[in-house]
């Protein structure tokens, strides 16, 4: 864990670092980013409470919270409002809508989480988060970082399938292509060497090619999860 003098700057964060710990107050009591290692984890900042794109956006993972809990994942929400707003709004959305927000969310009053993850800019005097998301693997990698502006409610459909193409990358050996959902074929990665590209050529093993750089195969690992309606 990054104590208060060895913060590393958010420009350091990327796809690939491991996620640095950190402790916070949420709404459903105090947590570490440590104690969900073994799970994916959605960590995602809005710019504040009481906003009407948020709370759209709230409600979003809300309705699709059985899809990534399905898929061993945990929603984490986070702003640098208090605790005590956070808890008014969030029963204001229960008021007004019925639904309940089944996920913690991270009252960042300091911002450390949010500096430690670049969540707010270091050169502008606006405290308030961008809409950022940090896709973190079961073992606390970093997998994925998107930012939003302010004006641009998130897709949340696209976050639960880059995590289905995230872990069928993983399962299956091979990367994803354009346009990639549940269900289609996979590219099988490049040959490293000139052996490999001859045997490629050849195609042995009966992928679906357009050349030799450029095969696909099925995928018969993909996790057996609904997709998103």
């Amino acid at each position: 864990m990054y104590s208060d003098n060895d913060i590393r700057p958010a420009a350091y964060l990327h796809v690939g670092d491991r996620a640095p710990d950190f402790e916070a107050v949420t709404t459903f009591g105090d947590m570490k980013l440590s104690n969900f290692a073994g799970k994916w984890v959605v960590l995602f900042s809005h710019p504040g409470d009481f906003t009407p794109v948020c709370t759209t956006e709230y409600l979003s993972f809300a309705a699709l919270y059985p899809y990534f809990i399905q898929r061993n994942v945990q929603l984490i929400g986070l702003s640098v409002d208090s605790l005590h707003s956070h808890l008014a709004w969030v029963y204001d959305i229960y008021r007004n809508t019925g639904v309940e927000i089944p996920f913690p969310v991270i009252a960042d009053r300091d911002m450390k989480v949010a500096r430690l993850y670049g969540m707010v800019s270091p050169i502008s005097d606006d405290a308030s988060t961008v809409r950022s998301v940090f896709i973190i693997d079961d073992k606390q990698i970093i997998r994925t970082v998107h930012q939003y502006p302010q004006t641009t409610g998130r897709w949340i459909p696209e976050i639960i399938r880059i995590i289905d193409a995230l872990r069928t990358a993983d399962r299956c050996k091979a990367v994803t292509p354009a346009n990639w959902v549940p269900g289609m074929m996979v590219v099988v990665p490049p040959p490293k060497t000139y052996a490999e590209l001859k045997e490629r050529v050849q195609n042995p093993k009966g992928y679906s090619c357009i050349d030799w750089y450029l095969c696909m195969k099925p995928c018969e690992a993909q996790l057996p999860c609904k997709d998103v309606e």
